[in-house]
């Protein structure tokens, strides 16, 4: 048993959608959440650049004592070194692989698509472990830059004509190749689900990294004896920016499991 708690991080809001599964999931664990909302969004930004900022923010969580680290962050999982990642002194966890998985198990005509950021579709790591998991894959990316920003401002009503818009353009490729199986590559997608379910239809089965990333960090914590002895826990968040955007935004993704103190941290000082 271990009552530290679990840091979380992304590059802004998205991975608010990882706690949101954790609460659920691990209601006795704390939950330490920094989210770069001054420099979201990573995505466009350049590999050193993406690295550095991941460093800075895996140390500012270590500095909290966390027991194990969920990068909540598409980008950030599919650019960070695993080699480095190893070398950590807590285990941490992306969300590629788990999302990468559970793809494998729901499609049924081995034709998948991966939406991501640009980030996260130049690096190809969906593609790479698709190809390893399901023999004779059909994979369609697509890169999507204009949906952190569209969640971040709060863009996700159910039917939203901006957002229908984009999505509508940025999903073409993807009923175009017919596929059964939509890998949403970035935490901040879950928000436009309703949007996105309603373009793809209701036989194309989505894929939320945050949901899956947490059901498999909850085996991962269990195996290792690192779970916490109590039956409620707290979540702190932290941030970059000024907390007044975040607060009024963050309810939406949390749902149910809003609340918790938010401060204003200096992140380029880790």
């Amino acid at each position: 048993m271990d009552n530290r708690p679990i840091g979380v991080f992304d590059s802004g809001l998205g991975g608010l959608t990882g706690v949101r599964e954790l609460r659920k999931l691990l209601p006795g664990e704390d939950i330490i959440y920094f989210g770069d909302t001054g420099r979201v969004p990573y995505g466009p930004r350049g590999k050193d650049t993406i690295i550095q900022y991941t460093r800075q923010d895996i140390a500012f969580l270590l500095s909290k004592n966390v027991k194990y680290i969920m990068a909540a962050c598409g980008t950030v999982s599919s650019t960070y070194p695993p080699q480095e990642a190893k070398q950590l002194p807590v285990p941490f966890c992306g969300v590629v692989g788990a999302t990468a998985r559970a793809a494998t198990y729901a499609t049924q005509n081995r034709r998948v698509g991966v939406m991501g950021t640009p980030a996260t579709i130049r690096s190809g790591s969906y593609e790479v472990l698709l190809r390893q998991l399901i023999p004779g894959v059909e994979i369609t990316k697509q890169a999507c830059p204009m949906l952190v920003p569209l969640v971040e401002n709060g863009y996700i009503q159910d039917g939203n004509p901006v957002a229908m818009l984009l999505l509508e353009e940025y999903l073409a490729p993807m009923q175009k190749a017919q596929v059964d199986t939509l890998i949403l590559g970035c935490t901040h997608y879950p928000l436009l689900k309703g949007m996105i379910s309603k373009i793809m239809g209701p036989n194309v089965s989505l894929i939320d990294p945050g949901k899956v990333t947490a059901e498999a960090l909850k085996r991962d914590l269990s195996e290792k004896g690192l779970l916490a002895k109590r039956t409620q826990g707290q979540a702190q968040y932290y941030v970059s920016d000024d907390p007044d955007g975040f607060i009024s935004v963050a309810d939406l993704f949390l749902g149910e499991y809003r609340g918790g103190p938010v401060k204003q941290i200096a992140i380029e000082k880790y």
